[in-house]
């Protein structure tokens, strides 16, 4: 059966056919929740009365009180699986990373792969063959892609260097070719991060190991790249912005006038990091619901590099606003010809078995027929990805 899944606030959501939206929880990630909640019961005497003074907060023996509600739990993306009615989804959490197939549209969850000495991302199974392309991530902005068994089984990356390699998916009719998003990473003297060069498209034979560049710009970002059966080449195209800008004279001004405001905010923040930690409640509620609303965006945001500042208002006036700035279009490039926007405003979108296009603003799940006809399927909050299924 046709349909979509969607993913939002750590939910995938699922709407097949006719049937109702039915919204899928991790069952690994709610189980890692669970055993932290339990272990903090456990535990709980050495925080509280004569306990925490002999213990001074777990701090003696260096026992951590971390509070299971504030865990984090993440899906890093998730996919069709190579066989019908199958997802799969990376998670992770403070520990372990690991990657899980939800079968029968979401009804049963396997374990494929989970450690903690590797963090994963960005998985797309391959539809020919027994593999699954993946991002591994690393300390200091560091990106790979990686393949591995469809059971979760030989794990190996296949690109190297200071990059980011991120949203790999394969080719139609090429069963060993990648296509991908990869950046260079600017670092200083001391190999500290300070700047990203803009995100260029690639094509990566697993065969023979060539590489070729597809599309770059360096007044452009292009992002989730996709290849359909024609060898048309889908993507995301956002104007590039640095990391850092150079120095401001006006700007160090400011910050050095600001600097004992600045002082005076970090001792509060200190002093409301241990009243959440030993009474469980902050020492300001100011902001109620809204501020928790503005909180869970601004997570959603930044979680998928995107600016708040840059949204575009003429964008805000439809009942589903676009929680990107018009700028990032979803362009087609089809070889030797000039590059079409389809749609504007697009946060992530895929390619479906009958050539249309599913895609998101944020707040809305749109198809685009191969006719030019637009179709709103659905509404909701905070859409991080959405993928075809069927």
């Amino acid at each position: 059966m046709a349909g979509f899944a969607y993913l939002s606030e750590g939910k995938i959501h699922l709407k097949i056919g006719d049937l109702p939206l039915r919204t899928v929880e991790s069952r690994f990630g709610r189980d890692v929740r669970e055993r932290a909640i339990q272990l903090q019961h456990r535990n709980a005497w050495k925080t509280q009365g004569s306990g925490a003074r002999f213990m001074s907060g777990g701090a003696l023996w260096g026992v951590q009180d971390r509070e299971p509600g504030r865990m984090r739990i993440a899906i890093t993306g998730f996919s069709r699986g190579r066989q019908p009615g199958e997802l799969l989804y990376a998670l992770e959490t403070d520990e372990v990373s690991g990657l899980f197939a939800l079968k029968d549209f979401g009804l049963m969850e396997q374990r494929l792969f989970h450690g903690s000495d590797c963090r994963i991302a960005t998985p797309c199974a391959s539809p020919d063959q027994d593999l699954v392309a993946c991002s591994v991530l690393h300390p200091q902005g560091i990106a790979n892609l990686a393949t591995m068994r469809a059971d979760g089984s030989q794990l190996t990356e296949i690109t190297e260097g200071d990059s980011s390699d991120l949203a790999p998916s394969w080719a139609p009719g090429a069963s060993r070719v990648l296509v991908f998003q990869s950046a260079g990473m600017g670092r200083d003297a001391h190999g500290l991060l300070t700047t990203r060069g803009p995100y260029h498209i690639q094509r990566l034979d697993l065969d023979n190991g060539e590489m070729t560049s597809l599309t770059e710009d360096l007044k452009f970002d292009f992002l989730a790249p996709r290849l359909d059966a024609n060898g048309n080449l889908y993507v995301i195209r956002r104007p590039y912005e640095k990391l850092h800008r150079g120095f401001n004279p006006l700007r160090a001004v400011l910050d050095l006038a600001l600097l004992p405001l600045n002082v005076l905010h970090a001792l509060f923040q200190w002093l409301n990091f241990f009243t959440v930690r030993y009474t469980g409640k902050p020492l300001t509620s100011a902001g109620g619901a809204r501020q928790k609303e503005m909180d869970m965006k601004q997570m959603f945001i930044l979680g998928n590099l995107v600016d708040a500042a840059k949204v575009s208002r003429e964008a805000q006036t439809d009942d589903a606003p676009a929680l990107v700035p018009q700028s990032w279009q979803l362009i087609r490039q089809a070889q030797g010809a000039a590059a079409q926007v389809l749609a504007k405003g697009v946060l992530s979108y895929d390619l479906a078995g009958d050539g249309s296009l599913i895609y998101s603003n944020g707040s809305a799940i749109y198809r685009l027929e191969p006719t030019g006809h637009k179709e709103r399927l659905h509404t909701g909050a905070h859409i991080e990805q959405v993928v075809a299924s069927g």
